[in-house]
């Protein structure tokens, strides 16, 4: 086949879709090692090379983690680093603190138009939505509506959420098998509300971070959709262009 041709896909792209496939089946679970790249070569029937060279590019997708000296395991919401790789709110005295989650409401409906178009199901299917509140140091900075498919989050109550450590995502990996891979933001500024500003403990009418997020699991499945209001006073978002 030639290189130039449109469905030519390059060999260590061919393993990588390969291990995707293994990690999506749960073959490899988060926080597990996988198998060696001496292993995946003779699985595959490729050079360790080969093999070298998708699992980089997993670990730069944040797929896959190596460990110096104990090998390469599967990206977890556990480990404490992925925490801020969705939470991009840093303090401006410079001094970053993890979150407390503190769960407000969690109920059950029939997905609207947006919620549809936005999560990829059909109108009026399932649909499980939160809303929590984030605290810095003991102050409320973000309050999020979140939108998930009811039928892969059946079982989310609020008792679930009040039970539970840790950052929504990694419940949602532990619980419900859901690992978040990649998320597309869009963000506005718009003016506090009164239920915004009595929940933020902000002045109606203060100004807000809007952040629109959908966040899409293996295969480019959306599996949540939220609309978070950020208070920005003690604040500001940090995106890392590369």
């Amino acid at each position: 086949m030639r290189p130039d041709s449109p469905t030519f896909s390059p060999l260590y792209r061919q393993i990588k879709n390969l291990m995707i496939t293994a990690l999506e089946s749960a073959e490899w679970r988060p926080g597990q090692a996988i198998p060696s790249e001496q292993e995946l070569a003779l699985r595959f029937n490729v050079s360790q090379g080969t093999v070298r060279k998708a699992i980089d590019e997993m670990a730069a997708e944040n797929l896959l983690v190596r460990k110096q000296g104990k090998g390469t395991y599967v990206a977890s919401h556990n480990d404490p680093r992925a925490l801020f790789r969705f939470l991009r709110l840093v303090p401006i005295d410079g001094d970053l603190a993890h979150p407390q989650s503190v769960p407000i409401d969690c109920w059950k409906a029939k997905a609207g138009n947006e919620a549809a178009r936005m999560l990829g199901i059909e109108l009026g299917a399932p649909v499980t939505i939160l809303r929590r509140l984030l605290r810095f140091s003991g102050k409320p900075v973000v309050v999020d509506e979140i939108y998930l498919p009811g039928e892969i989050f059946h079982g989310l109550t609020m008792e679930v959420l009040q039970g539970a450590h840790g950052s929504l995502y990694s419940i949602f990996e532990a619980r419900f098998g859901v690992r978040m891979i990649r998320a597309e933001e869009r963000i506005r500024a718009v003016a506090a509300d009164r239920m915004t500003s009595e929940t933020l403990g902000v002045a109606e009418g203060t100004p807000l971070l809007s952040v629109e997020r959908v966040t899409y699991t293996y295969g480019d499945k959306p599996v949540e959709w939220r609309r978070g209001l950020y208070s920005t006073a003690e604040h500001y978002y940090l995106n890392e262009l590369n």
